[in-house]
């Protein structure tokens, strides 16, 4: 049985499940975070891992306090952090800069650019002092490099992480720990709404970026995958036909 404790966030559903479920078939032990119990209690159940090895703990990481307490929760559990994968993310339906209230914007700066960057620095303290590597990854996604209107802070704050983990990268690749953002383009889990122009069937699956994560694992001891870029295959708005026109 292998002594290395993952934290997955954002682990209720989609993606965060999709990466819960592949590590659990590695063997790992597992911190399950979300905001929704019963979310988190469903993907604990797929798992189908000993109850002592599973910690399952609800918890809004937008909150200032969300981060070191799911941290510290998993410390008192195991003892240690060997992987961290930063998925919980969330964003308005598109909309204008202008019409983002207060709210969503620090909701929006708050899950997916301030809880990162709090959990990778507590994980990397850990790793550090374990002294055994560690691997820590990031889902952002290609609004960060597409920058499309109507999602300006949600492309801003995945900008910022991928940024973030280029310089962390730099600041822990001397102690083997693999620092890496996944930069996925349309997924199909309900962060995006039902849209007739879209095709989900041609949208990349959760369970495709966790085929990524585990690429992260897989790679050699010393290399790392710093940024891995996925795409659906197929354009979900359809083919690009004459004149730029899509059918």
């Amino acid at each position: 049985m292998s002594e290395q404790v993952a934290i997955i966030t954002g682990a209720g559903r989609g993606i965060g499940r999709a990466i819960a479920l592949a590590l659990a078939r590695r063997d790992m032990n597992l911190c399950l975070a979300a905001r929704t119990s019963a979310e988190l209690e469903q993907t604990c159940s797929l798992a189908k891992l000993a109850p002592d090895r599973v910690l399952v703990f609800p918890v809004d990481l937008a909150r200032a306090e969300g981060p070191n307490e799911l941290a510290g929760a998993v410390i008192r559990r195991f003892g240690r952090i060997d992987m961290l994968v930063n998925n919980a993310g969330w964003a308005t339906a598109r909309k204008v800069l202008v019409d983002v209230s207060e709210g969503e914007l620090d909701r929006m700066l708050a899950l997916n650019l301030r809880a990162p960057i709090s959990l990778t620095r507590i994980a990397a303290r850990e790793m550090i002092r374990l002294g055994q590597g560690g691997t820590i990854v990031s889902v952002a996604s290609v609004a960060a490099l597409k920058a499309p209107a109507r999602e300006a802070i949600y492309a801003a704050a995945k900008a910022g992480l991928i940024a973030f983990t280029r310089a962390t990268f730099a600041e822990l690749r001397s102690y083997g720990i693999k620092v890496s953002a996944i930069i996925p383009g349309l997924v199909n889990t309900s962060l995006i709404p039902p849209n007739r122009a879209l095709d989900r069937g041609r949208m990349l699956a959760p369970e495709d970026v966790a085929a990524a994560v585990m690429q992260i694992l897989d790679a050699p001891a010393g290399a790392c995958p710093l940024e891995i870029i996925l795409e659906p295959l197929y354009d979900p708005m359809g083919p690009v036909g004459p004149g730029g026109k899509r059918s």
